[in-house]
């Protein structure tokens, strides 16, 4: 699976939550991965429950989420459609709020995974986060 997901943006989510640390190139890198595939998985999810209402259409409540429309979002919304269809057939489409709503729901989850990347480099008495921070935080929480 190639990523989908440009590193910058991800870079500026992650370093929101780095305070005073720095944050390695392949950190960024890694969350991208992460982001990336979480996001396939869930528009996969959505998918299946589409399928169960009969729709070939994902809506925003097929991921779980409401459409507010108000929220500021750093992650691309392009990238984050070409995210959602990784895992789904052709046969399906993603309304334009749902994309909306599954890139607010990636960056939530992107910036929380961050903070813990941020509190795992701190334990360990580095002044960068690095890729290992991400990896390890994922497979305390997962």
């Amino acid at each position: 699976m190639s990523v989908e997901l440009p590193v910058a943006p991800v870079d500026t989510l992650i370093r929101r939550r780095a305070g005073d640390l720095r944050v390695s190139h392949h950190a960024a890198e890694e969350l991208a991965r992460r982001i990336q595939d979480r996001g396939a998985r869930l528009a996969a999810q959505a998918a299946e429950q589409a399928r169960g209402d009969g729709r070939k259409t994902l809506m925003v409540e097929d991921f779980g989420a409401e459409a507010s429309g108000d929220e500021e979002i750093t992650l691309p919304i392009a990238p984050v459609d070409r995210i959602a269809r990784l895992d789904i057939a052709d046969e399906f489409r993603v309304a334009s709020d749902a994309r909306v709503a599954l890139a607010a729901i990636l960056e939530e989850w992107g910036e929380s995974v961050a903070e813990g990347a941020r509190v795992l480099a701190e334990h360990a008495g580095r002044r960068t986060i690095q890729a290992e921070d991400v990896e390890t935080y994922l497979r305390l929480v997962e």
